[in-house]
């Protein structure tokens, strides 16, 4: 098929190298404008973008699909569809309707529920046993449109976003290569949402970002393992020049407790407003990420310390 991929980041990257090897021409690759990135802040290329440089792909990166001038490039590509994964930006009418058969999107949730843009972190966040990644007709509503095809996976204890992160997208990426020919050929079967379940996967604020010691141990574990490794939740720690940001990147439940924000013992125990979690691995500020040994043999958090 000839196919042109809307899409931003490493998630949607898996994909669009799928379609590739799959033996799909790919007319032109969209993506976000290169943004500031790294310690310098220097302008880069999102990954897809990079992908498709590195690739020979054609190119654009419009801040916007809506001005006239882009709906028309957009229809000049004589499409047979569109694939859009994690691209950024919400496509009107003219844009969806351009390509023969319509545009496609990849969505790494079980719609209706989360729809929007963190549905991996809100699914991680909010204890869902069970995820997975689902092709969808688009309309114009957000994360509305019918269903195609679905693959799931279960969340495990020790899962966090980036681990359901990356199987998804592989997850992903199989199932637009298996779906496209059945789009192709007419016979693919597309079921509407249910109307029921519908939930919307905010992006994650700042402040979200702080473990609240006084909520519940189920509750800080899933935000720990909800927000790694991207914000990372995280919390102060004392030190002789005054308080370390840290960041908690994974944690399991223990059935302890204690004032909250107390270490417990020597191995990073903290009490919470019901139970404890014990942190297994973490990340000072200029630091890499750490297991929880290492990280103590640097910055020992004794028992009776006061996390904030």
């Amino acid at each position: 098929m000839r196919l042109a991929f809307l899409g931003t980041p490493d998630f949607a990257v898996v994909s669009l190298a799928a379609l590739l090897e799959a033996g799909h021409e790919i007319a032109c690759v969209y993506s976000q404008p290169p943004a500031p990135r790294g310690r310098g802040q220097d302008l880069k290329p999102s990954p897809v973008h990079q992908f498709a440089l590195d690739h020979r792909l054609a190119v654009r990166t419009p801040k916007s699909m809506k001005p006239e001038e882009e709906i028309a490039a957009f229809a000049a590509l004589d499409l047979d569809a569109a694939v859009v994964v994690a691209f950024g930006q919400i496509l009107k009418s003219g844009v969806l309707e351009a390509p023969r058969l319509g545009c496609f999107n990849l969505h790494g949730s079980l719609l209706p529920r989360w729809r929007g843009a963190a549905p991996i972190q809100r699914a991680v966040m909010a204890g869902d046993e069970i995820t997975g990644v689902q092709v969808m007709r688009m309309s114009e509503g957000l994360d509305e449109g019918a269903v195609i095809a679905t693959a799931t996976t279960r969340i495990g204890q020790y899962d966090t976003a980036g681990t359901i992160h990356d199987r998804l997208a592989q997850l992903g990426a199989r199932l637009l290569v298996e779906t496209l020919p059945a789009i192709q050929a007419g016979t693919a079967v597309e079921t509407p949402q249910a109307e029921e379940g519908v939930t919307y996967a905010r992006k994650i604020t700042p402040a979200e970002a702080r473990i609240d010691w006084t909520q519940p141990a189920e509750e800080v574990d899933r935000r720990i393992r909800g927000l790694s490794p991207f914000p990372g939740a995280w919390f102060e720690a004392p030190s002789s020049r005054g308080p370390v940001r840290v960041k908690a990147l994974m944690s399991r439940v223990e059935d302890e407790a204690g004032a909250p924000g107390a270490a417990l013992d020597d191995g990073l125990l903290i009490a919470c407003g019901e139970g404890a979690v014990r942190l297994l691995e973490l990340q000072r500020e200029g630091k890499g990420r750490q297991p929880a040994d290492v990280f103590l043999r640097g910055f020992p958090l004794p028992a009776g310390t006061a996390l904030a």
